[in-house]
């Protein structure tokens, strides 16, 4: 397992799965160790994924300042990380509030941004924001599943802060719930550090205007990725967070939630090659 030395001198771990050219991988949760993104649909087959464990999950290690933990603080780690992998500049990939630190990544550095792909990404550095009633509108419509009738109702309750978090609506977050989804599931709160991510979005850590204004200076295509069942964010709202990148495509995965690798690897792998295709080719180090 590969390491680094994060500027404040918290060592860092990632994990490189795969062969082929490097895509550099940021996982969600938030705060959530990589290990939830898996092969993501496939792509090890033909990408070299550079996986982070930010700091304080996975395999990396506590910081000594857990104030530390706030999404903008974490944006030089991802450009020492650049460094330490020998690369000038490269395809990045980010999940759902790992797409927040991609874009104030991409604001301060977009020099070392080849692609950028935003998964499911949530939209707080543009000032952007999934609602209660966005995450209902998109539940409302999978009536027909048989743990709705369950799961709606605690759903809701939760939304509007009247009740805790409820393992019976986690359907809602996978197009399809399945044994796969339900292991993926299971696994979430080993994997997550939730005192990290209580300060992930705390005070102060997005800019909006400001880091509108410094990603028109990212000159690199950006691929901006729905789930087509995805409570957070729903298509619509994943389309305006395009609007404000300069050179950016928008897709929508028919059926898909908020891990679409999951709902149909397939379909993923292609779309997200298809966006790759092209770069070129540079090394990554081999896994230590």
């Amino acid at each position: 397992m590969p390491t680094f030395t994060a500027p404040d001198g918290t060592p860092l771990a990632y994990h490189l799965r795969g062969e082929g050219d490097p895509l550099v991988v940021l996982p969600g949760g938030p705060m959530r160790a990589s290990a939830y993104l898996g092969d993501l649909g496939g792509l090890t087959a033909h990408r070299r994924l550079a996986l982070l464990d930010l700091r304080g999950t996975g395999d990396s290690a506590l910081p000594a300042d857990p104030a530390t933990y706030r999404c903008d603080r974490m944006v030089e780690d991802v450009e020492a990380w650049r460094a330490h992998l020998g690369l000038e500049h490269m395809d990045l990939l980010a999940h759902s509030a790992g797409a927040a630190l991609a874009t104030l990544y991409a604001a301060r550095y977009p020099q070392r941004i080849r692609r950028l792909l935003l998964i499911t990404g949530n939209p707080s550095a543009l000032g952007l924001r999934t609602t209660p009633e966005d995450r209902l509108a998109a539940a409302r419509p999978r009536a027909a599943e048989p743990w709705f009738t369950e799961a709606f109702p605690a759903f809701r309750a939760w939304l509007a802060g009247e009740a805790d978090f409820d393992d019976a609506f986690v359907p809602f977050f996978y197009g399809r719930w399945d044994a796969a989804a339900r292991k993926h599931a299971e696994a979430e709160p080993a994997q997550t550090n939730d005192e990290a991510a209580d300060r992930y979005f705390g005070d102060g850590a997005f800019t909006p205007d400001a880091t509108r204004t410094a990603l028109a200076a990212l000159t690199a295509p950006v691929l901006v990725y729905a789930g087509e069942v995805d409570g957070g964010p729903r298509p619509g709202l994943a389309r305006r967070a395009a609007e404000a990148f300069p050179k950016a495509e928008f897709t929508v995965q028919p059926g898909a939630g908020h891990f679409p690798w999951l709902d149909d690897p397939e379909w993923f792998a292609d779309r997200v090659l298809a966006f790759l295709d092209g770069a070129a080719a540079t090394a990554l180090p081999s896994a230590q």
